[in-house]
Formats: C-alpha cells, structure tokens, sequence
C-alpha cells in the first residue's frame, strides 16, 4: 500500500512538473533568449552593439536530427522590438534533405535593421532555405554585423553552435511563425 502510495505521489508531482503555466513558459524563454544572447556577444562582441542599435532581435534555440537523407528540426524563441519593448514569442520548424546522421543543437539570431523587416517577419512567418558562409561587416551606424550574413533586405543571422559562432550558416527549409499559445 505505501509503495502505492509513493507511486501515486510521484506521478502526481511529474505531471504537475510537466504542466508548465504559460508564464512560466513565456519566463523561460525570455530566459533561454538571455543566455543565448550571452553566448553571442561572448564569441562575437561586436554583436552586442549591432543588436543595440538595431530596430530589433529575434533568438531561437532548437535541435535538429537527420538520419540517412531526411531530418527535421524544431525550435522555439522570441522577437523583441527594440523600440517598444514588445516581446512576441515564436516557433521554429525545419526540414531538411541531403545524405547524413547525426543530432544537434543550435541557435539563431536575427537582427532586424528596420522596424518594417522586423514586423514582416512577425506578423507574416518566414521561411528560408539556402546556405551561406559568415563575414559580413556594415559601413553606416548599426554597428558590425561581422560573423553575421546577410539573408535579406535589412535582416543578418547569427548562429551558435555548443562550440561557439558557426562559420556557415544554414536554414535549409526553415518556418518561423507566431507560438499561438503564448501570444494570446
């Protein structure tokens, strides 16, 4: 009968521990966000001004796993406008194709030069695909986006791996769009 009860207990406090409030959620990924911009600005601390004076960031943290010639990925993060403050909360899906195994973690940072840049990629979702090589540096103002590529019109991407800045970046078939339970 206590080896029942104990049973019950601890299943009672699993399940309690799974069901995180939604601001719980919303804390830890404001939490995650930090600590990945840390890491960042630690590899790369010109990041730090860049992101300073941009019209705002966006950082998701995800893991991926390909096996044989296909993976996914998922992820999830925030969008902050430096401006406002205004934090919405996101996802991040991705799939990809190509002969390879292997799991990773790794995280991406977005940096919007334009307040317009930065709610299209809100509002609209985004999806990218393609590969490209890091080392870029701006001329005017933003500060340098060196370590960073450029992927379209006003935005650069930053990627993290567990061993630092990645020198290629990737996107291969990713989604980014709005977390419906954390905006709410």
């Amino acid at each position: 009968m206590k080896k029942l009860i104990l049973v019950s207990l601890l299943l009672s406090c699993a399940l309690t521990a799974a069901a995180k409030s939604k601001e719980e959620k919303q804390a830890e990924a404001r939490k995650k966000a930090d600590q990945t911009l840390a890491r960042l600005y630690k590899a790369k601390p010109s990041s730090q001004a860049a992101i300073k004076n941009a019209a705002g960031y966006a950082v998701f943290n995800s893991a991926g796993v390909k096996i044989l010639v296909a993976g996914g990925g998922k992820g999830n993060g925030v969008a902050v406008d430096n401006g406002s403050k205004q934090v919405t909360y996101m996802k991040m899906r991705e799939v990809q194709a190509g002969f390879g195994m292997g799991a990773k973690k790794f995280s991406t940072i977005f940096v919007f030069e334009t307040k317009a840049a930065l709610e299209k990629f809100i509002n609209s979702g985004w999806e990218f695909g393609g590969q490209t090589t890091a080392a870029a540096k701006t001329g005017d103002g933003g500060g340098s986006y060196q370590g960073a590529a450029s992927v379209s019109e006003g935005v650069w991407m930053y990627q993290l791996t567990d061993k630092g800045l990645a020198l290629e970046l990737t996107g291969k078939g990713t989604k980014y769009f709005k977390d419906g339970d954390l905006n709410k």
